[in-house]
């Protein structure tokens, strides 16, 4: 195993997956990079059992299994949160009161988050964004600016332990990031 291999063993991290709409490879990729890296990771939703993610917004994708709900769990079991896009996903969960609680917890602790495409929504929903620099896709960007972000067009930002990026083509840079900040916490 290379050094990034074992840099997570022994963390805990949730990766979210909204009731439906989750963007399928915004999900995979973030989930199997800290895999490898070592981490232990969980599958944390709304309600558990099997939910389908979707491919380009539209497309149904695979399904997966929700392993526990945000009502079973705390920011204090984990060492880091990803929050994948879909603009459906995204959406469904800075709807639901217990992922926001969750997600401004966990921030609220000083733990590594990171967040793609449409999943800085969340940032915006709990009160994360004031005076951080962020991306995400580019119809975010209003909504990052008048909650109190900076926006920037770049393919993956960090500011104070969390990640941003804008879209699957910036995936590979995403994951590789939000894996060297959780092994740096």
């Amino acid at each position: 195993m290379s050094d990034t291999e074992q840099s997570l063993d022994g963390t805990r991290i949730a990766i979210l997956l909204a009731p439906r709409g989750t963007e399928e490879v915004e999900f995979t990729e973030p989930k199997q990079a800290l895999a490898e890296a070592g981490a232990d990771v969980d599958v944390v939703g709304s309600e558990t059992g099997d939910v389908q993610t979707r491919n380009d917004d539209l497309e149904p994708g695979e399904s997966f299994e929700v392993e526990r709900a945000f009502s079973d769990v705390s920011a204090d079991d984990y060492d880091g949160v990803v929050v994948p896009g879909g603009t459906v996903g995204a959406d469904t969960l800075r709807a639901d009161e217990e992922a926001v609680e969750f997600v401004e917890s966990h921030v609220e602790d000083r733990k590594p988050l990171a967040a793609i495409c449409h999943g800085p929504w969340m940032l915006v929903e709990a009160g994360l964004t004031e005076g951080r620099r962020l991306t995400s896709y580019h119809s975010l960007r209003t909504d990052i600016r008048n909650a109190g972000g900076e926006w920037v067009d770049e393919e993956v930002v960090t500011d104070d332990g969390v990640v941003t990026s804008r879209n699957p083509d910036d995936l590979s840079a995403f994951c590789e990031t939000l894996v060297d900040e959780f092994a740096a916490r």
